[in-house]
């Protein structure tokens, strides 16, 4: 898959192609619908796909101090897209200017002169342009007008939820990593670094590996969960993580810390930029009274992680 940043990036000679626009953050089963019909459209014209997607995003911009929780960064974003079969993914650096285009100029600059669309796929409650003024019948209009045709896709879902972004970040902000991974079809992960911290795991027997996650990184709530830490060279490395202040320590900053299960003697993790995916959610966080307490329960949430983790795929 191609990656360009910005359609000024189009190579010379640009032919057709079938687009898909939107932020697409966590490319959760509804994403998925829509980007999936423009790749199979894609095959059947024998046009690339493209996915049109911005950074930052764009409610930072529009509305600064309001950026989301983010549930996947470019990078992953960029494998999932790749995974499901997209030709080129192309980022429009989002500005406060380019916020301000009327949906007509946006259609003409970017969909028209630059990428040569000829049919674009979006879901039915796409909005696009100065203050959103843009939805999917007037991109319908602008098509006619300029030669391309527009499919919307409806939402998709379950009875009683549809399948959103937003509806993921609620699942995670309040543990439920069950309910996100239902939507996103996956186990939800953050990315970031390994640094170090107090290493007082490392002397109650359970060694962990602090994560400092990227920048808006969408954290589960503060609990104790059975997950696995993604290298990068591709394992998956099953794991009990706890998120939270160490209240049994008199801890003041949220960490996001990872013991590895039956990790590998002298594994240095210390630099390293890693994935945490949670599977499940095994219990709150607690103040205990004492090291031993603290220590009898570590082993029990390992042995539970251990468990639903050999029955978990890993996803």
């Amino acid at each position: 898959m191609e990656r360009w940043r910005g359609v000024e990036s189009a190579p010379s000679g640009w032919g057709r192609c079938v687009v898909t626009i939107g932020v697409f953050d966590g490319v959760h089963r509804g994403h998925q619908r829509i980007i999936g019909a423009a790749v199979e459209r894609a095959r059947a014209l024998g046009v690339p796909a493209v996915v049109l997607t911005f950074d930052p995003h764009p409610s930072e911009v529009v509305r600064p101090g309001s950026h989301p929780p983010m549930l996947t960064g470019q990078h992953v974003k960029a494998q999932l897209l790749e995974a499901l079969g997209v030709d080129v993914m192309c980022v429009l650096p989002f500005t406060l200017e380019f916020s301000r285009l009327a949906p007509d100029e946006f259609v003409h600059a970017v969909l028209v002169e630059r990428l040569h669309a000829r049919v674009v796929i979006v879901g039915e409650n796409f909005r696009y342009g100065q203050k959103a003024t843009g939805d999917v019948a007037a991109l319908a209009a602008s098509g006619k007008r300029f030669g391309f045709s527009v499919e919307g896709v409806p939402l998709q879902g379950t009875e009683d939820t549809t399948w959103s972004s937003t509806y993921v970040r609620s699942c995670v902000d309040a543990g439920d990593v069950e309910g996100a991974a239902a939507a996103l079809g996956r186990d939800h992960r953050i990315d970031g670094v390994v640094v170090r911290g107090d290493q007082r795991g490392r002397d109650l027997g359970y060694p962990t590996a602090n994560l400092e996650p990227l920048s808006w990184s969408a954290v589960p709530a503060d609990g104790v969960y059975a997950g696995r830490l993604l290298r990068s060279r591709g394992e998956a490395l099953p794991a009990a993580i706890s998120i939270g202040t160490n209240p049994t320590f008199a801890g003041r900053e949220r960490r996001v810390e990872a013991y590895v299960l039956d990790a590998e003697p002298g594994l240095d993790l210390y630099g390293e930029h890693v994935g945490l995916s949670f599977a499940a959610r095994l219990r709150d966080t607690l103040r205990f009274d004492g090291v031993e307490p603290l220590v009898a329960q570590m082993g029990e949430d390992v042995q539970r992680a251990r468990e639903l983790l050999d029955g978990h795929p890993q996803g």
